[in-house]
């Protein structure tokens, strides 16, 4: 079984396809290692599969919480959804199980993604494989660490402000945000609605884009759902000849970790090596990221999360009156992080402070757009590392919101621009994985992928430590 789950997801279907394994031994043998889960990264495991065939041949899929899936559990990590089940399956799930990938279970997750360590679960912390007193990173830890641990061939997560890159940075796998619009929404618990995206968590780059091929669609469920001009095609190129790499001067590197900045340093080093030119750009209102995010995530979340009230499903606190139960209910349902959020949110939009905060918030957000937009002349990608640090000790962090929502410093900027952005592992500090980020123009994504599979040809880094 072990034999097996050494495979990655295109390498098993490849095997299923030519009879070398069957799709119900593949199954199995995760559902078995799910199910002896010691990470706290799931928290329903699948029974038996529920579809088999197509191009994708019986691989299972771990899924996040916050997708809905047609009578299994789908709580959004969250105390005020605990046990509910939806009646209907989610757009890009639904995409995948007609591609012939089996749900295996379900992912635990910061609550309604709110969080960066996924410590916000109302179902206890996951832990990171590689050091299990630190965090897997958030919201979509439980996806990152069953994929990083081989419980799952690979996963989805969805991605806000970084909750698909920075969780695969800290566990040393692959996570790809794509551009907005190109997957659909629909049956996605929301968040913050202009800016989630789910994408997929991988082993590799080639499962990557083996995945994301076969989530994206346009979907007459989601009207920003625009799906993608071209077909994702698998990545081939081991060479980087002519790409032109923009490294940004306007993002501080103030408390990026060191070992974070010499993988960094070393991974553009070996870029160049392989045929790319490294140029400075220019992403002048970038650095004010963090700060517009925080106020339109928030907003929207406040927004979003009002449909939780107790009456049509979910918890139900009692209460003497209509009000007195909403409170209650929201009270004991919502943890600490997602009711700090819908505070700040609903401030934000209030009569009065409207265009102070969120209009100008949003006037910040087209400024780099338009940042990116103009960089994108001169360069082909722009590179960063993914985050700041390396994983942290669980609780390390708790305390301290803003520290937290600086682990996004880096990934923010291309969820407020819309933009496709991969993170592929770049080796080891102190015996944690490091991430490096590359970020395209809107439906990019093959292109991305193919400089990411040449980068991760060369680097060499396969994360299969965990897994031992």
């Amino acid at each position: 079984m072990t034999q097996v789950r050494d495979l990655t997801a295109a390498q098993a279907a490849d095997a299923v396809r030519d009879g070398k394994l069957s799709a119900t031994e593949l199954f199995d043998a995760y559902r078995d290692a799910a199910a002896a889960d010691e990470l706290n990264a799931y928290l329903y495991v699948a029974e038996e599969p529920n579809v088999s065939g197509g191009d994708l041949h019986g691989v299972p899929l771990a899924v996040k919480d916050l997708f809905c899936t047609k009578g299994v559990i789908s709580q959004s990590g969250s105390k005020i959804l605990e046990g509910y089940k939806p009646p209907y399956t989610a757009t890009v799930v639904e995409n995948l199980e007609k591609a012939g990938a089996p749900l295996l279970g379900k992912t635990n997750q910061d609550e309604f993604a709110m969080g960066s360590s996924n410590e916000n679960s109302a179902f206890g912390p996951v832990q990171n494989p590689w050091d299990r007193e630190r965090v897997p990173g958030g919201s979509s830890g439980g996806s990152a660490a069953a994929v990083a641990a081989g419980t799952a061939p690979w996963a989805l997560g969805t991605d806000t402000g970084g909750s698909i890159r920075q969780p695969a940075a800290m566990c040393g796998i692959v996570g790809l945000k794509p551009t907005y619009g190109a997957v659909s929404r629909f049956g996605m618990i929301a968040f913050a609605s202009s800016l989630d995206q789910a994408g997929p968590l991988t082993r590799d780059v080639t499962d990557a884009a083996l995945l994301l091929g076969h989530m994206v669609s346009k979907d007459p469920c989601d009207a920003t759902s625009i799906g993608r001009p071209d077909e994702i095609a698998l990545p081939r190129s081991h060479k980087l000849d002519g790409i032109r790499l923009g490294r940004p001067d306007d993002l501080s590197t103030e408390g990026v970790e060191p070992g974070v900045m010499e993988a960094y340093e070393r991974t553009l080093k070996l870029a160049e090596d392989l045929g790319a030119t490294i140029e400075t750009c220019h992403l002048p209102h970038a650095d004010h990221g963090i700060s517009a995010y925080y106020v339109i995530a928030p907003a929207e979340a406040s927004s979003n999360l009002a449909r939780f009230d107790g009456v049509r499903y979910g918890l139900r606190s009692n209460g003497g009156d209509l009000l007195s139960m909403y409170t209650h209910t929201r009270h004991d349902g919502f943890g600490a992080e997602v009711k700090r959020r819908i505070m700040l949110g609903t401030y934000a939009l209030s009569s009065g402070y409207y265009d102070a905060y969120y209009g100008r918030a949003q006037r910040v957000r087209t400024l780099i757009a338009t940042d990116f937009k103009q960089a994108f002349e001169n360069v082909d990608f722009v590179v960063t590392p993914t985050a700041p640090t390396t994983a942290f000790k669980i609780g390390e962090l708790a305390d301290d919101p803003l520290a937290m929502y600086l682990n996004d410093y880096f990934t923010v900027p291309m969820s407020l621009a819309g933009i496709p952005a991969i993170s592929i592992p770049n080796g080891l500090s102190d015996g944690r994985p490091t991430g490096f980020q590359l970020a395209g123009p809107a439906f990019s994504e093959s292109r991305i992928l193919d400089a990411a599979y040449a980068l991760e040809q060369a680097i060499g880094f396969d994360g299969s430590e965990t897994r031992k």
